[in-house]
């Protein structure tokens, strides 16, 4: 694993001139596109509760999702090393936002991966790795709210 600084670049182009530009709160689209070199454009906007298409992406669902696939990469890592082989894994994470005129912010993000490990894997060290996940996790790491795991693992058959 490469250790050190990187740096991420990311374009977010505003679509939603409808004309007027922001000349008033409702006069204009809260669209806008997503870029990254090599990669595939993510339509963005904001939440339909801040007048955002429904249908986009908000920064609230990619934080979200961060947070989420973060903890997993390093799940699987920590789970590969230990010779625990994860044949399915799906989160359904929550985030809570408190919406506030002075100070909007996330209170929390409840992960919930359901994980299916091999017949004869060690159920109890898949658990536990679920902890050492989140202590490596950078997103975890980085936000100033809590992040919970509270994961379910199962042993497959054969």
């Amino acid at each position: 694993m490469a250790h050190g600084e990187h740096k991420y670049r990311v374009s977010v182009e505003w679509t939603g001139n409808e004309g007027s530009g922001t000349s008033g709160y409702r006069a204009y689209s809260r669209n806008h596109i997503i870029r990254a070199d090599g990669k595939p454009e993510i339509p963005g906007s904001s939440d339909a509760a801040f007048l955002g298409d429904a249908a986009r992406w908000n920064p609230e669902d990619l934080l979200l999702a961060s947070a989420s696939a973060c903890h997993k990469l390093w799940y699987l890592h920590l789970c590969a090393e230990a010779g625990i082989v994860v044949v399915a894994y799906v989160d359904d994470a929550e985030g809570t936002m408190l919406d506030s005129p002075q100070n909007g912010r996330f209170t929390e993000i409840v992960l919930r991966p359901r994980v299916v490990i091999r017949a004869g894997g060690n159920r109890e060290l898949a658990v536990q790795l679920h902890h050492a996940a989140h202590k490596k996790c950078y997103v975890a790491n980085s936000v100033n709210f809590p992040i919970r795991c509270e994961p379910k693992v199962e042993v497959g058959l054969g």
